[in-house]
């Protein structure tokens, strides 16, 4: 209870500190000083108590009575009335026979002096004016029991606890405090223990496989074998435009299958099943224009396949012809399935067929490699939510530092401020008559957002009181707030504002951009006291995306103009920039060690770059456009909306060996190699029906979690497992 109200006592000093409500803060300081109420602690209120009773100050105690009665008691409702007036009687009782037990009398004859007045008229003191006059009162069988030990304690605890119960309502946050961690702490332990249920045991056998769960047009199949498996995938990925509610018919005639439909796991072949799995999943689909699989191939799965004891010899044939008609299938050239977004001629490296296919919870631990070894994946996706509260297009999607609140912005301009751990719950939703382009989490408290308009002003909103805390005029010249980055320490946030046309230039219906960059200002704001402390100077032209390391010493930005830019905050000044991209910066992060710098362009390449040497290329890779952006969505009647980049576009994990990115239908997450080997797809999320415009990877919590959001305002919450080798 002390702890509480010494921390509350810090909290409303550092309020009255922000507010500059100085001679508020002087008067508390002075009464703090004063104070009779020991800080509400009650061992302390007791002992003081105790103290008058001790020195036998009649009056003092009556005082100090009377004073805690008019601070805490008159609060009370009525119907703790009567109990506080026992309490009073059993404190002058209780003093009355310390004097007694002290031999004292003249205090007990004292005592009856200066409270005759008061006392008489009330019959529970009525046997008590005897008291002075009674030789051996601890004997006499009315003030006996008050003498003994036990009625003593039995006072000294029921007052302690009547005057816990009396807090104020500030007060009680530390009490919701304990509770609120107690129940993270159960639900945590709660989700391990499921998470232990899920990950189930592997067999070992000569070498070690790993079972997957196949999607539920296949589960309800017999068996199948390698080459059928193979041939289905590729059929269904052409055939995506005319589902039919009995696919399998089509390829699969029913003389192939099995005869006689055993329950499922008890007739089929895991092994056989988790061969075929991985072999639909390692090749990409080809067409069906490709030359058929040979028919003893086919008639040697189908055997397969109904045998439910197969013997070692034939298992050893039938792996040998897995085999054979893997190196076939990998010899083949790929199919370049394409589909031109805008003005982009890049393959998608994941077509919908592989990640429909991998869409399952388990079927994440899949094995990826190739006949010489097996390579566990290094994320399994554990559940997958979503959040449908916004109506249009999501524009930014971010979760705070502690990985329990995330805050979204659509392009009506509607924020919704929503809980994502332990359950997901809409807290605030934030409506705004100006347009907003922008938002960013506060680092200290973290219950603040920063939300950027394109009139010039920068709000800053408390999530848990629901309202402005103040909003902040940039400049007239340059309205739209295109980025905002506030510092790890909290004192500080950049503001990049931009003049009309920044970033809304024309667009052709490939979604190519025509006209040049608008001018704008880098600009830096202090948090507590709400003013511009410096202007930086990146040149007349728009930022798009700021990032701070990670004690907020640097601060790189991506410009319109093409060009990184890394600012030395200390000195206020530009460190170093180079021309980074053909076109504009999307979107720039540092690298988990900071010393290179990831960025994203108009011109879809994802670049890593060495900041300790200007302008050098570490590694470079290539993005699919729906990775990049801008982004298309089509529909019906030759509609198309076009939406350029503005939130994140990809996220690391907590080691920095992994990057999540935007696709047509969910997230990617990629393996970041050095050399040649390059981007290495691990994971596809999935879930998603429109293409994917930000991204977030939040690691606060033992398991990931993984924020995609779209241009039909869903967003998918994915919990994932890292795999520790």
């Amino acid at each position: 209870m002390g702890s509480a109200v010494e921390r509350m006592d810090d909290l409303v000093k550092e309020y009255l500190i922000y507010r500059g409500f100085t001679s508020t803060l002087k008067h508390l300081d002075s009464e703090i000083k004063a104070d009779k109420e020991k800080g509400f602690r009650v061992d302390k209120i007791i002992d003081q108590l105790q103290q008058f009773i001790q020195s036998y100050d009649l009056s003092a105690l009556k005082d100090y009575w009377g004073y805690l009665d008019r601070k805490l008691f008159c609060r009370l409702e009525d119907v703790y009335r009567p109990t506080i007036n026992k309490l009073r009687t059993s404190l002058f009782r209780y003093y009355l026979v310390y004097t007694v037990q002290s031999n004292r009398m003249e205090k007990t004859q004292e005592f009856f002096q200066k409270q005759a007045l008061e006392l008489q008229g009330q019959p529970e003191w009525r046997d008590w004016f005897i008291l002075p006059f009674v030789p051996a009162p601890e004997q006499n069988h009315v003030f006996s029991p008050y003498f003994s030990r036990q009625w003593a304690d039995t006072f000294l605890v029921s007052l302690h606890n009547f005057l816990i119960s009396p807090l104020p309502v500030l007060l009680s946050f530390d009490s919701e405090v304990q509770k609120s961690f107690g129940l993270q702490e159960e639900n945590e332990a709660l989700r391990q223990m499921l998470f232990a249920l899920q990950v189930e045991p592997r067999p070992k056998k000569d070498e070690e496989m790993v079972h997957h769960k196949l999607p539920s047009y296949v589960q309800n199949m017999d068996r199948l074998g390698d080459t059928e498996l193979d041939l289905v995938s590729s059929q269904r990925n052409v055939s995506l435009a005319t589902p039919s509610r009995n696919f399998f018919s089509t390829f699969l005639p029913q003389g192939r299958r099995a005869p006689g439909k055993t329950p499922q796991g008890a007739g089929s072949s895991p092994t056989q099943a988790s061969m075929g799995r991985r072999d639909a999943a390692a090749n990409q689909p080809v067409k069906t224009k490709d030359p058929p699989l040979s028919k003893d191939s086919k008639i040697t799965s189908s055997v397969g396949g109904a045998s439910d004891q197969p013997t070692s010899h034939s298992r050893q044939r039938r792996h040998q012809d897995h085999e054979k008609e893997r190196k076939e299938l990998l010899s083949k050239p790929l199919a370049q399935n394409t589909e031109k977004r805008g003005e982009s001629s890049e393959t998608d490296p994941h077509p919908e067929g592989a990640n429909d296919t991998a869409d399952s919870p388990t079927s994440h631990a899949r094995v990826v490699g190739e006949a010489s070894g097996l390579v566990e994946q290094p994320f399994i996706k554990l559940s997958q939510e979503e959040y449908g509260e916004h109506h249009s297009s999501i524009m930014h999607c971010r979760v705070d530092c502690s990985g329990r609140r995330v805050a979204s912005l659509d392009v009506d301009g509607v924020i919704k401020v929503w809980s994502c751990n332990p359950l997901m719950q809409t807290k605030a939703t934030i409506m705004s008559k100006s347009p907003l382009l922008s938002l960013e989490w506060a680092t200290k408290p973290d219950r603040l957002l920063l939300l950027g308009s394109g009139v010039g002003t920068v709000r800053l909103y408390d999530t848990e009181a629901k309202k402005n805390l103040y909003e902040m005029a940039i400049d007239d010249a340059h309205p739209r707030i295109l980025s905002l980055a506030c510092s790890p320490s909290g004192t500080s946030f950049v503001c990049s504002a931009a003049a009309h046309g920044a970033r809304t230039s024309s667009l052709t219906e490939g979604g190519s951009r025509v006209s040049a960059p608008a001018s704008g200002q880098l600009l830096l704001w202090d948090t507590k006291t709400v003013k511009q402390q410096f202007s930086l100077e990146p040149g007349p032209v728009a930022i798009n995306c700021t990032a701070f390391n990670h004690n907020g010493n640097l601060l790189v930005t991506g410009a319109a103009d093409g060009v990184i830019r890394l600012f030395d905050m200390q000195r206020y000044e530009s460190a170093m920039s180079w021309k980074a991209h053909d076109g504009e910066v999307y979107s720039v992060e540092f690298s988990y060690d900071e010393n290179t710098v990831f960025s994203i362009g108009e011109d879809g390449k994802f670049i890593q770059w060495n900041i300790h040497r200007c302008g050098v290329k570490q590694s470079e890779y290539s993005l699919p456009q729906d990775a990049t952006g801008p982004f298309v969505l089509s529909g019906y009647s030759g509609y198309k909306q076009v939406q350029v980049p503005r939130g994140r576009l990809f996220a690391f994990d907590s080691e920095g060996q992994h990057v999540l990115t935007c696709s047509s239908n969910g997230g990617l997450i990629y393996r970041l190699n050095e050399g040649e080997n390059g981007l290495e797809s691990v994971l596809p999320l999935g879930g998603h029906k429109a293409p994917v415009v930000t991204v977030d990877w939040c690691t606060a919590m033992d398991c990931g979690i993984c924020l995609t959001a779209s241009m039909d305002g869903k967003i998918k919450l994915s919990t994932l497992l890292a795999q520790k080798s």
